[in-house]
């Protein structure tokens, strides 16, 4: 995908304040937060609204922002069928340690499937506030951003023409390889990078949960991890080599590594089930350094990429969206643009905050693994801190939940 300074030619240019790029979380969070103040915006989309509600993504939400979506009226859904989770286990060495965060805390996780709350956001969004979001769209191209004439272009798929859109503002939240974040080259913007050298095994299993809580096996054979996405279906994850092909696990061959590596004395058997997904994931972080530039604003995963180690990626997305899209209405309505301008230092902030997070739960997941008897030692010294430090449980389920106040 490409960025013109020059603007094509168009059958019927439009003028809209705001283009939004991407209908995920967050993109589709920011239309419905302009719609609400009467902010007109399109929502351009390249795949179809089918696909986008039914795509399998996360599905544990921090309360901060389930919270943040009930006063945005966005939650209706959300708060009737969410599963409320209060306490994570790990299993390590044969035996199992509870961490019951909202006994410590009074706070809890909600688990809801990305596919229903992009469902509720896409339904707000057209159907109830009446927006204009356009989806299966191809070749979307930005232009001028360093002007204050932006626009963006793509090819309607109906006509086939090239259409064009004028604006003020380019919302970037069409992921990882979307045109937005390929729009910042490297003299716009520094991308810092991590790789953690392994990889996931990414399983969706048509099995109710095995346990009331997620699970994490800490083992010599490597990382399991348990997720309940629904009452029918459970999220499994098994460490395994980065790069490895999802056909050298058969159905016999997960289920027996999961019982091995989630094992833990008085432990429930797991309920087996069919597997309907299983794709590897080669575990790595990337930060965009500034989410902005010109009249580009990165939200979600075009600007900042967290591995699901912790479970952080959809919470960072919808904390840019609701930041983004408040400033974007002061920028908008009141000819205040100080939001905007604060934007990406306010949400960096707590984008490094969980990248350190994820990498100092990663240790623990997976130092066991190594083989490094350091290592092994290092991650047995975590856990017990954890279960025997009050400030050590404490400073953990802030982090785990999301729940410190400033950053």
């Amino acid at each position: 995908m490409t960025t013109a300074s020059s603007r094509p030619d168009s059958p019927a240019p439009e003028r809209t304040p705001v283009v939004v790029v991407g209908a995920g979380p967050a993109g589709l969070t920011v239309g419905n937060i302009l719609r609400a103040a009467r902010v007109d915006c399109v929502v351009l989309e390249t795949e179809s609204r089918a696909f986008i509600e039914r795509r399998p993504r996360a599905g544990v939400l921090e309360e901060r922002a389930v919270r943040a979506l009930q006063r945005r009226g966005l939650a209706a859904n959300l708060l009737v069928r969410a599963q409320r989770h209060t306490a994570c286990e790990f299993r390590c060495d044969g035996e199992r340690y509870r961490f019951s965060y909202g006994e410590l805390t009074g706070r809890h996780h909600f688990v809801y499937p990305q596919p229903l709350l992009v469902t509720d956001l896409v339904r707000e969004y057209v159907d109830v506030r009446g927006g204009d979001a356009r989806f299966s769209v191809r070749e979307v191209a930005l232009h001028d951003l360093d002007t204050d004439a932006p626009s963006v272009s793509y090819l309607c798929p109906e006509t086939g023409e090239r259409r064009l859109l004028r604006c003020d503002v380019v919302v970037g939240a069409d992921g990882a390889r979307g045109v937005s974040r390929a729009a910042l080259v490297p003299e716009r913007a520094r991308i810092a990078r991590h790789d953690y050298g392994t990889g996931w095994l990414a399983l969706l299993a048509e099995a109710p949960p095995s346990s009331d809580c997620v699970l994490f096996g800490i083992h010599p054979r490597g990382f399991a991890g348990h997720m309940a996405r629904s009452p029918e279906v459970t999220r499994y994850y098994l460490q395994c080599p980065p790069g490895d092909d999802p056909a050298n696990w058969s159905h016999e061959r997960v289920w027996a590594e999961l019982r091995e590596r989630l094992g833990a004395a008085g432990a429930p058997e797991l309920t087996e089930g069919r597997l309907i997904e299983r794709r590897v994931l080669d575990l790595h972080d990337y930060v965009v350094e500034p989410m902005a530039h010109g009249r580009l604003f990165l939200a979600g995963d075009a600007a900042h990429l967290v591995a699901p180690i912790a479970a952080k990626g959809m919470n960072l997305a919808l904390h840019d969206a609701f930041l983004l899209g408040d400033a974007l209405v002061a920028s908008v309505r009141d000819g205040d643009a100080s939001g905007l301008e604060g934007y990406s230092e306010a949400c960096l902030r707590r984008v490094w905050d969980y990248q350190e997070f994820s990498q100092w739960l990663s240790e623990v997941y997976h130092g066991s693994a190594t083989g490094d008897p350091f290592r092994t030692g290092t991650t047995r010294a975590r856990l017990r801190r954890l279960f025997t430090s009050p400030a050590a449980a404490a400073a953990f389920a802030e982090q785990y939940l999301g729940a410190a106040e400033r950053y």
